[in-house]
């Protein structure tokens, strides 16, 4: 799997190494606040998330972790593809990173791997991140109820998709 680099990030490939600074991302409860899971409670939870992110078929998808200065800050990519996932630790919101990283993705899925679409799936309460979707250009194609189920709470859905160009 390949290297991104951008202005300010590296994004690459996960490995194991990586449940720690994972899991101090992904056991916050402000990160995962519109995530598809609860805050992972124990680093074991996170062990096995990134074990499927890792083990990812690569005529499937591409996920990578986001690092800045050499620290771990988030993750990106196509869990499948067309769908577009991405998180960040709150301490690094509203410094443009995701823009930045998803921004690097966004063209890597359209020139490398030829996607004719990108989907991503927001929840409706996650103003930031549908800010962003717009920003990179993703249009609004439909809404639903009761898509997730996160813990004991049904969450929704906003769609978003963009073409390639």
């Amino acid at each position: 799997m390949t290297t991104i680099r951008t202005e300010r990030l590296l994004l690459r490939p996960a490995r194991a190494s990586d449940r720690d600074a994972l899991h101090a991302i992904m056991r916050q409860p402000r990160a995962m606040a519109y995530w598809s899971t609860p805050p992972h409670e124990t680093a074991d939870v996170t062990a096995e998330w990134l074990d499927n992110m890792i083990t990812i078929p690569p005529h499937e998808g591409e996920d990578f972790v986001v690092e800045k200065d050499g620290v771990l800050v988030g993750k990106a990519g196509f869990y499948r593809f067309p769908h577009l996932g991405y998180l960040f630790d709150p301490s690094v919101w509203g410094l443009g990173l995701a823009s930045e990283a998803v921004g690097a993705l966004i063209a890597r899925a359209f020139t490398h791997h030829r996607l004719e679409r990108i989907l991503a799936d927001v929840d409706p309460r996650n103003a930031a991140s549908i800010r962003l979707l717009q920003r990179l250009g993703f249009r609004e194609t439909h809404r639903q109820a009761r898509t997730w189920l996160v813990g004991d709470e049904w969450c929704d859905s906003v769609y978003f998709a963009l073409d390639r160009p």
